[in-house]
């Protein structure tokens, strides 16, 4: 990541080009095509900054887990499942702060209704 750093420069101006460009293209099609490419920019940046998050996380975990080891205990590693609880407990305590538990929340209760929804039998299943 080092290494390639010169490369987040070169993607914002990529992004300010592409911006310069929605703005003055009068093209419909070519405006719609210039907005996903735009779009998936943001995306993909949001991504990046996630990983980088992610990555800062399990360093600092690291970093306590060899204070301890160098106290006298034990190392222990965290699991896949405990990694992920600790990002939601970060999530949660992230949409505190902004007010948007509650929004949250509702989003998740609907998604989770359409999985059981779709795990029920319908009306075009037939039992066997």
């Amino acid at each position: 990541m080092k290494n390639y750093s010169f490369l987040n420069d070169v993607k914002s101006k990529e992004k300010l080009l592409v911006q310069k460009k929605m703005k003055k293209t009068k093209d419909e099609d070519k405006k719609k095509e210039l907005a996903k490419l735009l779009n998936r920019m943001n995306q993909q940046e949001q991504i990046e900054q996630k990983k980088r998050h992610r990555m800062e996380m399990e360093q600092q975990w690291k970093e306590k887990e060899k204070q301890l080891v160098k106290d006298g205990k034990t190392p222990y590693f965290l699991k896949k499942s405990e990694k992920k609880k600790l990002e939601l407990a970060e999530k949660y305590k992230e949409l505190q702060k902004s007010g948007k538990v509650d929004q949250y929340m509702s989003k998740r209760l609907k998604k989770n209704a359409q999985k059981e929804k779709k795990k029920l039998p319908g009306r075009h299943q037939r039992f066997m």
